[in-house]
């Protein structure tokens, strides 16, 4: 299981159910499940990089112990900022590709694209154990 994909896609169903009820208008079109493209991920682990983790084991354990993003990050001299960016501008790319199959409105995207960075930047700090 690649974490970083596990990451990415819940950051990214937390996005879709906001986008029901925080901007207004459920997205009735959008798919639920992300859909990945070999294009899509880095050659190198860009995730691992920026947490200083030296595998996708390792970054597991740390996250199956209860620890978020940002405990993981502080305990291994990683750079939290780094992952926030990583995963906005993934986000960012997965939201371009939906305005322009026309899956969300203009609308819909400026809406969800403003506060992209804020619900990253919070699940940074959620733990999972």
């Amino acid at each position: 299981m690649n974490i970083k994909r596990v990451m990415i896609v819940g950051s990214m169903i937390v996005a879709i159910s906001f986008g029901g009820t925080a901007w207004g208008k459920p997205l009735a079109s959008a798919s639920p499940v992300a859909k990945w493209s070999a294009t899509s991920v880095a050659e190198k682990d860009d995730l691992l990089e920026a947490l200083n983790q030296s595998s996708d084991e390792e970054l597991y354990e740390s996250l199956y112990d209860g620890k978020s993003l940002k405990d993981i990050a502080a305990e291994h001299g990683g750079n939290i900022d780094s992952v926030i960016n990583l995963q906005v501008t993934q986000l960012t790319q997965q939201l371009d590709a939906r305005l322009a199959s026309g899956s969300i409105t203009r609308q819909q995207y400026t809406a969800q694209k403003a506060e992209l960075r804020e619900i990253v930047a919070q699940s940074v700090l959620t733990s999972f154990g």
